[in-house]
């Protein structure tokens, strides 16, 4: 099963595989791309709505990795439905493949390069450079905000 983001309708992604998707998915296209959704679903695409459970470990799984604020609640259940389905799960997002490959999700790229490695981000104070494993608003030394680093270049 192959469970398809956004960017396989925008870039006309074909397979010959089961495919699924959400209905998120679709809100989240225009014009010609939602028309290719609604054809996709008539012609026997499947759509998904996972449990609120797996897109729980999803949420968690996301945190871990440091991919918690970039993933949208869209691409969370997109990886829950994939996680569920044990899909395939087709994007072109890069914060998406890194939580997919920490939940053991298969993943398939469309118009870009896939990640060449899975990242666990570190997170750096803007103000006094302590770097944290954990994602937080702010800096529990001294308030100032923390950025995501990648580890490769700490």
């Amino acid at each position: 099963m192959h469970v398809l983001d956004a960017s396989a309708f925008i870039h006309e992604y074909h397979t010959s595989e089961p495919m699924a998707s959400i209905p998120m998915v679709q809100a989240e296209l225009e014009d010609e791309h939602a028309y290719r959704f609604d054809a996709m679903e008539g012609a026997g695409m499947h759509i998904h709505i996972p449990d609120s459970e797996t897109v729980e470990r999803v949420e968690r799984a996301a945190a871990k990795a440091g991919d918690g604020e970039t993933l949208s609640e869209t691409d969370v259940r997109l990886l829950a439905a994939a996680f569920e389905l044990d899909g395939t799960l087709v994007t072109d997002d890069y914060a998406m493949q890194n939580v997919a490959e920490k939940l053991d999700v298969r993943t398939e790229v469309i118009a870009r390069e896939g990640i060449e490695e899975q990242r666990d981000w570190l997170f750096q104070c803007q103000g006094c450079g302590r770097e944290f494993e954990d994602d937080a608003d702010r800096c529990p030394v001294c308030g100032s905000p923390l950025t995501r680093k990648n580890p490769s270049n700490a």
